[in-house]
């Protein structure tokens, strides 16, 4: 029994480092770090001690340029109990050598390894999740299976595996550290947390990372979301409105007003748009060629493939790669899974050329 009056499995103290590599994620790294000072406060006593760290010692930048100071320099002597890497967008922020090499030591002594937001990527790479279930953002996801398809990736909030612990970035953090708290100290006192912290529920592991279609429109579209979820799963080889409106079991103009009624967009731009930001995640996170990345996303040229891509974003593809201030182009797609309005989609311009079969 604490000295506010909960029921605490362990009074022993806990110390669970935080490594924090270049552009991490602030929202990330804050929800996995705030439960552990929550829960002292709550158990009035320290329950939890959370160091942080970068490779050299100096302050961490977060990719939303603000800096976290202080932190030390990890040294491999550190007594942890489990050590956390927080990464962001920038997937090449250290070698997969040097973090092998930084992370050897506490995986020897038994100190568990976790990988917030992107950082199951560096982990992958530096070969340390071999063997082991582990999630990332949904983003990295499609990514993650096609570099390392040894792997077993899931699309939960998070994943507890023996000594690798793994989450998705956002709010995901949160709902793990809860968890681990509920197991080294009793369930009592992370409700309290999660009370604390205006969190409706702790949320499983097994929780899906994003709202689907089908939960955004409701149970009345079927063949909507039907139509939606073949487009996803087909952009290497995409569909034509005639094959999509065949599988769905309705005409070719009853899909177009489906889309139009409910998604203020034709079915060819939302497809088209699709397969762009997919050609987008690739070219941020991947060294591939232009030349695949245009046939990985279903456009039978590259240079058609840069004129439509030049279209939307306002940038050519060989571009991308490189260093941008401005924002990106709200997207039909984003739109609609943020559900801002009905309307919302309907301000955007024509993308490009709309090709007379979506194969183009």
């Amino acid at each position: 029994m604490d000295r506010a009056g909960y029921q605490i499995d362990s009074a022993a103290v806990r110390r669970f480092g935080f490594l924090l590599l270049r552009d991490f994620t602030m929202m990330a790294f804050s929800a996995a770090v705030e439960p552990l000072r929550t829960a002292n406060r709550a158990a009035e006593t320290e329950l939890y001690q959370f160091p942080l760290f970068t490779l050299d010692g100096q302050p961490a930048r977060a990719s939303n340029g603000l800096t976290v100071n202080p932190v030390r320099q990890l040294t491999a002597k550190e007594p942890l109990d489990a050590l956390f890497v927080c990464a962001g967008t920038d997937l090449h922020s250290v070698s997969p050598e040097s973090l092998s090499e930084k992370l050897k030591p506490y995986i020897k002594r038994g100190v568990a390894i976790g990988g917030i937001c992107t950082a199951s990527y560096q982990l992958a790479r530096a070969g340390i999740l071999d063997g082991y279930r582990c999630t990332l953002h949904w983003e990295n996801i499609p990514d993650m299976h096609n570099e390392f398809p040894h792997l077993v990736v899931s699309s939960g909030l998070f994943e507890l595996d023996r000594d690798r612990y793994t989450c998705s970035g956002g709010t995901a953090p949160m709902d793990m550290m809860l968890t681990l708290i509920a197991r080294e100290r009793g369930r009592a006192l992370s409700d309290r947390i999660s009370e604390g912290m205006l969190c409706e529920r702790i949320r499983d592991g097994a929780d899906r990372q994003r709202m689907p279609l089908r939960m955004r429109l409701g149970s009345s579209q079927p063949k909507l979301v039907e139509a939606v979820e073949l487009m996803e799963s087909n952009i290497e080889e995409p569909m034509t409105l005639d094959e999509l409106a065949t599988h769905v079991g309705i005409s070719r103009r009853q899909l177009e007003r489906l889309f139009q009624k409910h998604l203020q967009c034709v079915p060819t731009r939302y497809y088209l748009e699709l397969r762009l930001r997919r050609a987008r995640s690739l070219l941020l996170r991947s060294s591939r060629s232009i030349v695949d990345i245009a046939f990985a996303c279903g456009f039978v040229s590259a240079p058609h493939f840069s004129k439509c891509y030049r279209d939307f974003f306002g940038i050519p593809p060989r571009e991308e790669r490189l260093p941008r201030v401005n924002s990106a182009t709200l997207s039909a797609v984003e739109l609609v899974q943020d559900a801002t309005g009905p309307t919302a989609v309907s301000t955007l311009e024509e993308v490009g050329q709309e090709p007379t079969e979506l194969a183009s």
